[in-house]
Order: structure tokens, then sequence, then C-alpha cells
């Protein structure tokens, strides 16, 4: 059997789960995923856990606060004026509420990156811009199908 490498092209099942146990994504019961390792379809730290392992594995690794999604870095935490939003395009800027996802588009218009609203005024929002499970303990379960 052919062991995970850098570069190797997978299916598998895997779940992944924050600090208070619940799923984040589960692929277990479903169609399973497919990825080629090391083009940043995984977290690089969940990738490393993926190397070595031969079709059939069935793992769960419990990662450390930080390690899979970095630390939690206050200055990814941006007041936004409404107002600043209504000029970007945004027709919603005065209805975001707390929890509310806004994806901010980039100077080509793209999909850029996406903030969570975490304070709301009536002229300003804060948003957070970690990823959502920075600085949280996660679960990854993988169970490991093939490796081409």
């Amino acid at each position: 059997m052919k062991p995970v490498d850098t570069g190797s092209f997978l299916t598998l099942h895997y779940r992944l789960a924050g600090a208070d146990g619940a799923d984040v994504i589960n692929t277990f019961g479903a169609q399973p995923a497919t990825l080629s390792l090391g083009e940043g379809q995984l977290a690089p730290a969940m990738e490393a856990l993926l190397i070595g392992l031969t079709p059939g594995r069935h793992e769960t690794f419990e990662l450390d606060p930080g390690i899979a999604f970095g630390v939690r870095k206050p200055e990814l935490m941006q007041r936004v004026a409404r107002s600043l939003l209504a000029q970007l395009g945004s027709a919603d800027a005065d209805r975001f509420e707390v929890g509310d996802v806004v994806q901010f588009p980039r100077p080509d218009g793209e999909p850029g990156f996406a903030g969570v609203v975490r304070e709301a005024a009536a002229d300003w929002l804060l948003f957070d811009f970690n990823h959502p499970l920075a600085g949280q303990r996660v679960t990854f379960e993988v169970e490991l199908i093939e490796v081409l």
C-alpha cells in the first residue's frame, strides 16, 4: 500500500470539530472528499498529520489551540463604518447584525475575505477577520480510503 506523501492525491473521509465538539465539517456518511496534498485544501498542520498514513487507516488527532488555524490576532478585529460598506456596494450595510458573515471584495471585484460581525452600532460594525477556529483546540478525524 502506498503511503501518503507530499503531492499525493487522496480520497478520504474526514471530520473537523471545534473546541465544543460540534462538527464544522463531516464527510462520514456522505461522499468522501478528494484532495491533493500540498495544495492548501487543508490547513498545513492537518496535512502534516496525513503524511505516512496508508489506505484503511482511521485516526483521530487532537490539535492544541492555535496549531491548526493559528492564534487569534487582535489586529484582525476591525471597526468599519456602515457608510464605507455602502460605498463598497453593500445594499445591506444598514441591516447587518452580530453574527452575520460579510464577504469583502478584492480590488478586482472577486471575493476576497470574510469577516464576522462581533459588535454593531448605528454607524459602525466591529468585524472579526480571524479564522473562526483560530486559537481553538480542534479534533481532526480521518479515514484514508485511497492514495493515488
